[in-house]
């Protein structure tokens, strides 16, 4: 038989109290409140919310909170818990009983034994008298032991009787709530469904006052697209598409006209700095935009041979007019890079001791849409380019295979398939720009000093990816604190 302990009965006391209140109420912001009158009726107590949410939300809300209710308050699980809990303690009981009656018997058994055990103590002697004695012992231990356990079985019935007068006050108590949360329930759901069919109410209506305004709609489309024939019929559509075609055309034409005009501006420039110093020998021929190259040509029989002469590029900025020697640049052939846009170029020629310098009629501009072309690339966390080798530490490369140049972030890399032949991050010693000098192509090609003693020169697919790559590789160097720029340029 198990034991019971009375810290049983209060702690299954203490959890009915915690789960289960006689005073439960269903907690709600907008259904109505009722309580418990005389003879046990539900009384409403109506309440208007003028700032009420609408049907829809309130129904959804109660609906959340009837069903949290009905998983917190299971009190009618709870009650046959309690009858459960009653059967068993009764059977405790009945086996209670039977073991005093057990008791009893074993009582009256061993006093029997204990008579027999004296009467025949006194008819022996010797080593069989003390055998006898031992065993009367033995039958007093048996009797001490029995009547201890006697004690500890009045004990258990104490508590078994306990806790089934505390089940059987519990399983009344349940009974109770389940009939009063039974009366709460009915309530509930009979405002529930008065919610629910004022809610169909209202949205029938709503539904109705929604075709009609539909209806109304159609028909003021339909009266406004009749009114939109009219109007096109009115005004000849076919005569204002010619003249959107005419006004494009117009576009067109002033835009030639107007690079034109550039054009024969920057001749007349040319004419007048002719006229004014007849006797030069070199003229300046390309166009002064990023992605061309500048050449530098006779334009005199006099002029001698440019193999023959030394040749030094400048920048000159329109601010200052100091002139900064751009290194490296000493060729009859310069491509302008991004450094020189906004400035004046200006080329020194000496030979046998005379010296003759030609320069641009104005700034070197932009190429168009090499900006908004960067910004999208800067949105790529890696941009890609094909590029050929063409030297590696200033002696040509002879393999012409196509590589990749990558531009990030953190660092630049040029690589063939799996094999990498620079990856450096940016540092103060690295160096990128446009290559001065070399021909027709050093418009596609750039010079990169991944570090010192180890230098390329690249060739990309066009000028604007060649461009584009200096540009973007500069914006993230100087996002790590670095510029990134030529050899002994001032940047």
């Amino acid at each position: 038989m198990t034991k019971v302990s009375p810290e049983v009965g209060d702690k299954m006391q203490e959890e009915i109290v915690l789960s289960v209140s006689a005073d439960v109420s269903f907690a709600s912001n907008h259904f109505p409140k009722y309580k418990i009158g005389p003879n046990n009726q539900i009384l409403e107590e109506p309440k208007v919310d003028p700032k009420a949410p609408s049907l829809k939300e309130v129904v959804a809300q109660e609906t959340s909170l009837l069903v949290e209710q009905q998983k917190r308050l299971s009190v009618r699980d709870l009650a046959s818990k309690f009858d459960k809990n009653l059967s068993a303690a009764a059977k405790l009981n009945d086996e209670a009983r039977l073991r005093e009656v057990a008791s009893l018997e074993g009582h009256v058994l061993l006093k029997k034994l204990r008579d027999a055990l004296e009467s025949i103590r006194g008819r022996l002697a010797g080593r069989n008298k003390e055998d006898v004695e031992k065993a009367i012992s033995m039958v007093e231990a048996l009797a001490v032991k029995l009547t201890q356990r006697e004690g500890e079985l009045i004990q258990e019935k104490f508590e078994v009787k306990k806790l089934a007068n505390f089940l059987k006050q519990a399983s009344e108590d349940a009974k109770k709530l389940v009939s009063q949360e039974r009366s709460f329930a009915c309530a509930e759901i009979e405002s529930a469904r008065a919610v629910v069919q004022r809610f169909g109410e209202a949205l029938e209506e709503q539904e109705k006052n929604s075709q009609a305004s539909e209806k109304q709609d159609v028909e003021g489309l339909m009266d406004e697209v009749q009114e939109a024939r009219k109007i096109r019929i009115r005004h000849q559509p076919s005569k204002v598409m010619d003249m959107e075609h005419e006004l494009r055309a117009l576009r067109i034409q002033i835009r030639e006209k107007s690079i034109f005009s550039v054009k024969l501006q920057k001749e007349l420039a040319i004419s007048k700095r002719a006229e004014e110093n007849p006797s030069r020998l070199y003229e300046l021929n390309g166009s002064e935009t990023l992605g061309s190259y500048l050449r530098i040509q006779p334009c005199s029989d006099k002029a001698p041979e440019l193999l023959k002469c030394s040749i030094q590029w400048y920048r000159v900025s329109s601010e200052s007019s100091k002139n900064e020697p751009i290194s490296g640049a000493n060729k009859s052939i310069y491509a302008p890079e991004p450094f020189d846009v906004g400035r004046i170029l200006q080329a020194d020629i000496v030979s046998n001791g005379q010296k003759a310098t030609v320069m641009t009629t104005g700034p070197i501009e932009p190429a168009a849409g090499l900006g908004n072309y960067v910004d999208t690339l800067m949105r790529k966390p890696n941009t890609e380019f094909n590029v050929v080798i063409s030297q590696t530490n200033g002696q040509d490369h002879p393999s012409h295979s196509v590589h990749v140049f990558h531009v990030g972030k953190m660092r630049m890399k040029l690589c063939k398939g799996w094999i990498t032949k620079a990856r450096e991050s940016y540092t103060a010693s690295m160096q990128l720009c446009g290559v001065r000098g070399g021909g027709n192509a050093a418009a596609k090609a750039l010079f990169w000093q991944a570090r010192k003693g180890h230098s390329f020169v690249l060739a990309f697919e066009s000028e604007r990816d060649r461009n584009a790559a200096i540009m973007l590789a500069r914006r993230y160097a100087l996002d790590c604190n670095v510029i990134l720029a030529g050899p002994d340029d001032r940047a």
